[in-house]
């Protein structure tokens, strides 16, 4: 009896999970939103009661990142058609290395600068290459992600 209370539980769970992911993409797609705080209220008005540790989560499984600001959802399609492909590596505890084609380094850098994405000290871009300074290994796991997901 357990086992079946505890999958059925479990089940319910999964279930309005994916249901408050679809619920945050939709309203991501439809309205701007720049803090989790605003997030997490604007899912409890219309029934989706969360965490503001549950809409985090949430967010970083679908692949939302900040660009100026605001909560965006990876759609690909300002990435390979305006800046061709952009490949991105974390080297050390604090530094990212992008290539890219060449003369398109230095857009693509100031597509990074603009987007705000936390823990970025700096940039640095030369023809193909661009360095991405960070704050620490936290930093870069985390900036790596958000810049992947603005141009990938």
């Amino acid at each position: 009896m357990r086992v079946y209370m505890y999958s059925y539980a479990l089940r319910v769970h999964i279930m309005q999970k994916a249901e408050r992911q679809a619920r945050l993409r939709e309203l991501i797609r439809r309205e701007r939103f720049r803090s989790q705080g605003e997030l997490t209220m604007r899912l409890a008005e219309i029934g989706f009661p969360a965490t503001q540790a549950s809409v985090s989560r949430d967010l970083d499984e679908l692949g939302v990142v900040k660009v100026h600001g605001m909560y965006t959802l990876p759609d690909g399609s300002s990435g390979p058609s305006q800046f061709g492909p952009v490949q991105f590596q974390a080297v050390g505890d604090n530094l990212i290395i992008a290539k890219t084609l060449s003369g398109l380094a230095s857009a693509i850098t100031v597509r990074i600068d603009s987007a705000g994405i936390p823990g970025v000290i700096g940039t640095l871009a030369g023809d193909d290459t661009i360095f991405i300074a960070v704050k620490d290994r936290k930093s870069q796991s985390q900036a790596l992600k958000q810049v992947q997901g603005v141009f990938n």
